[in-house]
Parts: C-alpha cells; structure tokens; sequence
C-alpha cells in the first residue's frame, strides 16, 4: 500500500483519534509513514513520538490500546482521523481524553 501521498508535505502528519462510538476527540498525535502503516495493519493505533524520536503504540505500557475502527484523511491528503476504541483511559492522566483542561476559564486544571 503505497501511503506516500499523505507524507509530501512532512514526514510527520497530525493524527486526530475520536472514540468511534461516543465521537469524543481522545488525542492527537503524529505519525510518519511506518506508523501509518501500522496503524492500518495491526488494527492499534501508532505514533512516531517526537520526544523519544522513536515508534510507539498507543497502550504499550498501560495496556490502554486504541483499537481501529475506520481512519480517514481529510481533503488534503495531510491530516488523518482515526475512529477507534479506546481499551481505557486514553490519556496518561487517567481521563478519558487528553483534552479535559478548559482554558481561560474558572474550569482551568
């Protein structure tokens, strides 16, 4: 499966991952092109991190994998959206997604 397409613009693209059933935005992450061909062979969602510069699946240490469900790239071929279900809490805090902070607000975490 030739992925080339989504990696002219970088080598890393945005991944959006949205719970499948609920629609609630889970993370963003990137990935580069062997991530992406992960994602899509293994049925677990990958990254490249950027910090340990190296591959890693979500839930690879919490055994909190995000499962796949449909993934799409939106009109420019240089973001992709991944529908998956998530095996726990997807973010390392515990909550449910990464995105629970309200900013410039009372709610502020």
């Amino acid at each position: 499966m030739d992925l080339s397409v989504y990696f002219q613009k970088s080598e890393l693209v945005p991944v959006i991952v949205q719970d499948a059933e609920s629609r609630q935005v889970l993370m963003l992450g990137y990935a580069d092109e062997e991530a992406l061909r992960r994602t899509l062979t293994t049925g677990k969602v990958w990254f490249w991190s950027r910090s340990r510069k190296r591959l890693w699946c979500k839930g690879e240490t919490s055994g909190h994998f995000l499962l796949v469900q449909k993934v799409l790239a939106d009109c420019d071929d240089d973001t992709i959206l991944v529908f998956a279900r998530p095996l726990g809490p997807t973010c390392h805090t515990g909550h449910v997604s990464c995105f629970f902070r309200t900013i410039g607000g009372e709610n502020d975490a």
